[in-house]
């Protein structure tokens, strides 16, 4: 796969750093990734976007799903995290991710992790949508993340590893063989270096998280912008599954015209026995699906919109009464803030919640070690489409996913460096452009981009809704265009132009996918295409970005993940 030659509009760097391993991103998959690096004697250095807890891994409340408990094994967990998948899942990605997860669980305890026990000290679980038994780690109650995110972080710093905060990667380097020699980055703020910058090397990992900012209203920090799945775009690299996005079911409701990231309310609360109610109180989701409140989010997501629709409300209730004032402090503390700070009490009222936009199920394509189709560029977690998720995320996979993936990068890359001195020659980056190859967006554009995605490619998508969506985004790409071409104008390069330029990359994709995919599967809900048609549809869509910035989308012939390299011819979108 050849680069596209595109780069977004910024300064030539200023400075630079070498090393063996730059890790973009301070999550979950980032983190591990270092320190698994940094550990087999490989030169790392770790650039993310805000500080290094700042990430999506924090807000995880729920847990890490992993066959840890008594009864449990490997092969239930596949059978769970197939079916949430919808049949896209590449089982082959799922039973590493099973089998190799316990071990990875056990390994992060070790790096310092901190699970809830009960009184023999064994770890305590619970359980979440889609899974048949309990299996979900828990920190905190309700503050999983954070702790994982503690962990990881103490560990960096007690190694020493190099570490480039507030700093916003821009583009992949590459070299005169189109293979990768790192990246460049803007500095925020005061520091060791400020402003744009680049960091050499071989291996470049990414691990930069979701999307969920390209919609209005998401459980995603602000920083979620698409910047890792837009980089790799422009780096000729391809992406696929990206139309699967996950709406949790369960977002505390603020308002219909709420924006920006809204306060989660755990799975784990259905978990330990809380009810989907409508107005009236009824439980809707009882007789809908064998595990009623429990089934799988794509499914739970569609029942709460479906009674909203039938009662014109804007959102259901989440009950859980019932649980009593000392449950909800011990168990779900950080939830029971959250609440208690926008007015509502779960101890003696139902939660009013509505679905909002929570975890991108695709993402850069890789293989079983992360390998994206550009030469020494990796990819890990959310960022990444790895084949595990399918269709549909199964609740809990998320951090596993991040942990087991970003172990066995390390691994390639250590194998690399053995085989061939990888970190004995740094690749020199081909020439930066003295002319942008790539149209900015004004600030603006991003609250723009987020209204058309909300209205258009939210939970309910339709041929209609998806066409004008697509209109509507490809005037925004065509006047940025056009002014560069005409004028060689474009808005001013900053964080604010360039998170919204990738909004844009990432949202003209989603919709392209979307438009193409003509069934509901998983959490891709096609009002027009109520039913799923394996027939036809029971395949990936790929898609990549063509020099031109036009995009080139196919279809895989098959369900194999990754895909087969026997495919449609592309078709211009």
């Amino acid at each position: 796969m050849t680069s596209t030659g595109i780069r977004l509009h910024a300064p030539a760097p200023g400075w630079s750093i070498s090393a063996d391993v730059v890790v973009v991103g301070s999550g979950v998959a980032g983190l591990t990734a270092a320190l698994r690096c940094e550990a087999a004697g490989l030169t790392t250095v770790v650039v993310t976007k805000a500080r290094l807890d700042d990430g999506s891994t924090r807000w995880a409340q729920g847990g890490i799903a992993a066959a840890l408990g008594e009864g449990d094994t490997p092969e239930q967990h596949l059978d769970d995290t197939l079916v949430a998948g919808a049949g896209l899942c590449d089982e082959e990605a799922v039973r590493i991710l099973v089998t190799e997860g316990p071990d990875a669980v056990r390994r992060l305890i070790s790096t310092g992790a901190h699970f809830d026990t009960d009184e023999e000290g064994d770890i305590e679980l619970t359980r979440e949508g889609g899974h048949h038994r309990r299996r979900i780690a828990h920190a905190g109650g309700d503050a999983t993340g954070a702790e994982i995110s503690r962990a990881l972080v103490e560990a960096v710093r007690a190694r020493g590893l190099r570490t480039v905060e507030n700093a916003l990667v821009l583009d992949l380097l590459t070299d005169a063989d189109g293979r990768t020699a790192g990246v460049t980055l803007h500095v925020m703020g005061e520091g060791q270096h400020d402003g744009v910058g680049a960091v050499h090397a071989p291996a470049v990992v990414l691990a930069t998280g979701g999307m969920g900012q390209v919609f209005s209203a998401t459980t995603n920090p602000s920083v979620s912008t698409g910047d890792g799945v837009a980089l790799a775009l422009r780096a000729g690299a391809e992406v696929s599954d990206l139309e699967f996005v996950q709406f949790h079911p369960t977002v505390l409701f603020l308002g219909a015209d709420a924006e920006g990231q809204q306060p989660l309310v755990s799975e784990a609360v259905r978990g330990e026995g809380a009810h989907l109610v409508d107005g009236d109180g009824v439980r809707f989701m009882v007789g809908q699906h064998e595990l009623a409140e429990l089934a799988p989010r794509d499914i739970v997501a569609k029942g709460i919109m479906r009674r909203m629709q039938e009662q014109d409300a804007e959102h259901m209730f989440l009950d859980a009464r019932h649980f009593g004032a000392e449950m909800w402090e011990h168990r779900f503390p950080t939830i029971l803030a959250a609440c208690r700070a926008h007015g509502i009490d779960p101890v003696t009222e139902p939660v009013p919640v509505a679905p909002a936009a929570h975890y991108a199920s695709g993402g850069v394509r890789t293989d079983s070690h992360g390998r994206t189709t550009v030469p020494g560029l990796y990819a890990c977690g959310e960022v990444a489409c790895t084949g595990v998720h399918g269709a549909n995320r199964l609740a809990s996979n998320s951090l596993l996913e991040g942990l087991v993936y970003a172990e066995r990068i390390a691994a390639d890359i250590a194998a690399s460096h053995a085989d061939d001195g990888l970190h004995a020659r740094v690749p020199a980056p081909v020439p930066y452009p003295e002319k942008p190859a790539h149209p900015l967006l004004v600030p603006e554009a991003r609250f723009a981009i987020q209204r058309i995605m909300t209205e258009g490619a939210g939970v309910l998508r339709s041929a209609d809704s998806l066409a004008k969506a697509a209109d509507q985004l490809q005037r925004l790409h065509s006047e940025a265009r056009d002014a560069l071409d005409e004028n060689g104008k474009t808005a001013e390069p900053g964080v604010d132009t360039w998170e919204a330029t990738n909004l844009l990359c990432v949202a003209r994709v989603l919709v392209a996918a979307a438009r193409l995919r003509e069934e509901t599967r998983g959490c891709h809900w096609r009002e027009d295409r109520a039913d799923r048609d394996d027939a036809n549809w029971r395949r990936h869509i790929v898609v990549r970005l063509n020099p031109d910035r036009t995009l080139a989308v196919r279809t895989t012939d098959t369900a194999d993940f990754p895909p087969t390299r026997q495919h449609q011819r592309p078709q211009e979108q």
